[in-house]
């Protein structure tokens, strides 16, 4: 089959829930992206809230604390909010790369594949029914001798020796309490949380829900968004092969990538649209396929999206292309379009609308930054 990338980015619009939103609340919309980046619980919130017919403050967290959701690091090493299966299909995944055991991450975290087994097995212990926040799990590790020196990074807040413990199913956040992060087992918390499941059914999980909200996709494209190419090439294409008349190979204007069989008559069908959506800080629309994507996001301007420190800015998304950058002031939306283009007619007033309605604010306005 072949598609034209105006296809395909209705098609995607049309899978995150942007041109038809959503009614059924956080957990559809995470499962839907294949989970929501939770670093910032507001931009995050905010995901969720864009995508939604009806938005309501704080649905996100709620779905955590009940164990609908599971926020926990994930793709890329970032914290994310997932359905129970997919998280363990992700958190196999990456695990299977055993990234702590590297000579690279060893020198830069400071601990032993020896050592990370050890914490691995004293933090399923501790957690085993268990709410405690960072500063409690810590101390309750480093009263053990063996992981006195690893107090320091213990209690860092880029959490580099929880990463490998979240990966391989023992850790995952709990509810906040106060403005203190907190720390359980997935069993004791998640609904319905199978475990880790064997790498070739977690893969079949994982590929068919990325390649449903992001694809067509090639295998390189799902490790990068995964593992940051951690992964074996062979043993990546070997799963996607596996998966046999479950995806269709699409040319996609001369890219050849793969797409679930089930949804290619809705790429067929879809109907390429100029309309102007506005989408929040790290937003999935963008990290899916990966800000180094220059057919959905320009090389030129790449660094007004993907700015210092990680951070990932609101996007000005027209015909399904990034088209600039937004930011939230008091009382209006201050959008920058690339290159010096006017402002997108289609579509501004009810999209900057939604944004008001989703953000809790009475009203906005539009300025120019």
């Amino acid at each position: 089959m072949r598609a034209t990338w105006d296809q395909v980015f209705a098609w995607r619009l049309d899978r995150h829930y942007v041109l038809s939103r959503t009614d059924e609340g956080a957990v559809a919309v995470a499962g839907r992206l294949c989970g929501v980046q939770a670093q910032v619980t507001s931009a995050a919130e905010l995901a969720v809230a864009l995508r939604s017919t009806k938005p309501e403050s704080g649905v996100l967290v709620r779905a955590l604390d009940d164990g609908a959701l599971m926020k926990t690091w994930a793709m890329r090493g970032t914290l994310h909010a997932l359905p129970s299966e997919q998280a363990a299909a992700v958190l196999a995944l990456i695990g299977s790369a055993r990234t702590w055991e590297k000579p690279s991450w060893q020198k830069n975290f400071g601990a032993s594949p020896t050592e990370v087994a050890a914490l691995t097995e004293a933090v399923a212990q501790v957690l085993d029914a268990a709410v405690l926040t960072r500063e409690e799990l810590v101390e309750a590790l480093v009263s053990a001798p063996e992981f006195h020196r690893l107090g320091e990074e213990l209690r860092s807040g880029w959490g580099a020796l929880l990463k490998p413990l979240a990966w391989q199913g023992v850790l995952c956040h709990g509810p906040a309490r106060g403005t203190k992060v907190t720390f359980t087992s997935p069993a004791h918390l998640v609904r319905d949380w199978p475990g880790l499941p064997a790498l070739d059914a977690a893969a079949r999980v994982a590929i068919l829900g990325y390649l449903g909200a992001y694809g067509p996709a090639t295998p390189e494209t799902f490790d990068a968004w995964l593992s940051r190419n951690s992964l074996r090439k062979t043993t990546v294409r070997r799963w996607f092969a596996e998966l046999g008349d479950l995806i269709t190979e699409i040319d996609v204007e001369g890219r050849r990538a793969f797409l679930p069989t089930d949804q290619v008559d809705a790429l067929a069908a879809a109907a390429p649209s100029a309309t102007v959506h506005l989408l929040g800080a790290f937003d999935r629309y963008v990290l899916g396929p990966g800000t180094g994507d220059t057919v959905l996001l320009p090389a030129a301007h790449r660094a007004k999206v993907s700015r210092t420190a990680g951070w990932i800015s609101p996007i000005v998304v027209v015909g399904g292309r990034i088209a600039g950058v937004w930011e939230l002031a008091e009382d209006a939306v201050e959008i920058t379009m690339f290159d010096g283009a006017p402002l997108p007619a289609r579509g501004l007033e009810a999209a900057v609308a939604h944004v008001a309605l989703a953000a809790g604010r009475e009203s906005l306005t539009v300025r120019v930054a």
